[in-house]
């Protein structure tokens, strides 16, 4: 903990910053830095004064669920590595536990078979591992699944609903719901590559826009979209006779209850379909309005649950560096790039104005930088963050919309330029863990360092650390040599 006064701490800090500056820059900047989107540094942006740490951020930078959910699906290359166990709550605890280690051991249809293993997936995952031998046990059973996002949920629902289908029968047997027209896109991506060598099967999206005649009958076998064209579909226009529906699945429940209107919708779509239509309900979290909700759309559910994965600090050394304004702030960003190398970093600030007035800041030094905020579209920003995996630059400058989910293994140092605080200005102490846990990622050292610029701020910094009960350290010169180890 921090006990000097803060004029003394800052005394202190001045003398260190000024040993820092005068290290020997060991690697030079590359030249002809670029920045991705990067505010033009003449704009209001650059005049603009330091904006202090209890600031409500930017109201476009406030978490989107829905936005949040698809920037991961399309960022995720891979499925998450992930070791947790698999709990299992059975809506008959007597009967037999099932689980797989190959896709075999399913018996799906060749076809299948084959479009599985076009996509990549050389063994079901550990969520897949469980849930798949329920969804496609006969007679069906519903299910109601909770794992983080990388972990297979998507895949598993669709070879449940490709498995069910009957090709020979030309109406819809199948229905997906999700919470935004673009997260349905996602999940009709993914039916479409798996059932590539399966062409029997039809999918059609129910999204606003997608206009059907009046007195329409569809014959495509699988349905997803939204819950308020769906609702349509089914009730006023009577696209699709609900009564003939299979296997229906609410995906992304976390985001649908977050959004005004689609919990009721559908309630009103399952309560159309018949008692033997097989429920599926997945989400990302389980919270107690997801569980609420999951009890009246899913009867007599088995439940599968995937803890998250724990993130733990242990292996994150943490810093804190005492300024008195934003460009001071600046000022210690550089003379520690310029004392140490660092592969790569993920600089968080507090608002978009201070993220592109930054990303100016570093470019102009000969940083190459990208930056991240709410104002960008979703696949914007994952060419962001696709270009910056890449290497094609070193720096991430970004607001809280890039504090979760993100896995760049190279990142080997986290900077807060701002610590984060809540719309009351208290510590977010969760929004603090994600953003340092974007280093020392699976098991490997990371480097975080905290920007302090007024008493608030050092006020803010010793709550989180009174929340964590972990010391954060003063950064001097005698560290600089541990730390570029662990930056490097």
């Amino acid at each position: 903990m921090a006990s000097e006064s803060w004029a003394q701490a800052v005394d202190e800090q001045e003398a260190a910053a000024e040993s820092i500056s005068n290290l020997q820059i060991k690697e030079k900047p590359e030249e002809n830095g670029t920045v991705s989107n990067a505010s033009d540094p003449n704009s209001g942006a650059a005049k603009s004064e330091g904006e202090g740490d209890a600031k409500p951020a930017d109201d476009d930078d406030k978490e989107d669920k829905a936005a949040q959910s698809l920037l991961n699906k399309l960022i995720r290359n891979n499925l998450v590595n992930t070791t947790n166990q698999v709990e299992v709550l059975q809506k008959d605890p007597n009967s037999p536990l099932y689980s797989v280690k190959s896709f075999e051991e399913l018996r799906l249809k060749p076809q299948l078979l084959q479009g599985v293993y076009a996509m990549g997936f050389n063994r079901p995952s550990k969520i897949q591992e469980t849930a798949l031998p329920m969804m496609l046990a006969e007679p069906p059973q519903n299910l109601i699944a909770q794992s983080q996002s990388g972990t297979g949920k998507t895949a598993a629902f669709v070879l449940a609903m490709l498995s069910h289908v009957d090709p020979n029968n030309k109406y819809p047997q199948c229905l997906c719901v999700s919470p935004t027209y673009e997260l349905a896109l996602q999940t009709g991506k993914v039916i479409e590559q798996m059932g590539k060598y399966y062409p029997e099967v039809k999918l059609v999206y129910a999204i606003r826009g997608n206009k059907l005649e009046r007195g329409s009958k569809l014959q495509e076998q699988i349905v997803i979209g939204t819950p308020g064209t769906m609702l349509d579909w089914c009730n006023k226009f009577r696209f699709i006779d609900p009564k003939k529906i299979r296997v229906f699945v609410l995906d992304e429940a976390d985001v649908m209850i977050a959004t005004q209107g689609h919990q009721d919708q559908s309630i009103r779509i399952q309560r159309t379909l018949p008692k033997n239509c097989q429920m599926l309900l997945f989400s990302a979290t389980f919270e107690e309005s997801v569980w609420s909700f999951a009890q009246r759309i899913v009867p007599e559910p088995n439940i599968i649950k995937l803890k998250r994965e724990e993130e733990t600090l242990d292996t994150i050394k943490q810093y804190f560096v005492l300024c008195n304004s934003r460009e001071e702030k600046f000022q210690a960003l550089c003379n520690i790039y310029g004392a140490i190398t660092i592969a790569q970093a993920m600089i968080f600030c507090h608002t978009r104005k201070t993220a592109g007035w930054l990303a100016g800041e570093l470019s102009r030094e000969g940083h190459q930088v990208a930056l991240l905020s709410g104002e960008m579209q979703v696949e914007q920003r994952a060419a962001v963050i696709d270009r910056f995996r890449d290497g094609k630059e070193k720096v991430l400058v970004t607001t809280n919309v890039c504090a979760r989910g993100i896995d760049v293994e190279q990142v080997s140092v986290v900077i807060n330029f701002d610590l984060p605080v809540d719309k009351d200005g208290y510590p977010d102490n969760e929004t603090y863990l994600h953003r340092i846990g974007r280093t020392g990622r699976f098991g490997k050292r990371g480097l975080a360092i905290n920007m302090v610029d007024s008493k608030m701020s050092m006020d803010i910094l010793n709550r989180i650390q009174e929340h964590f009960n972990k010391k954060i350290e003063r950064l001097d010169t005698d560290d600089l040599d541990e730390i570029e180890k662990i930056a490097n």
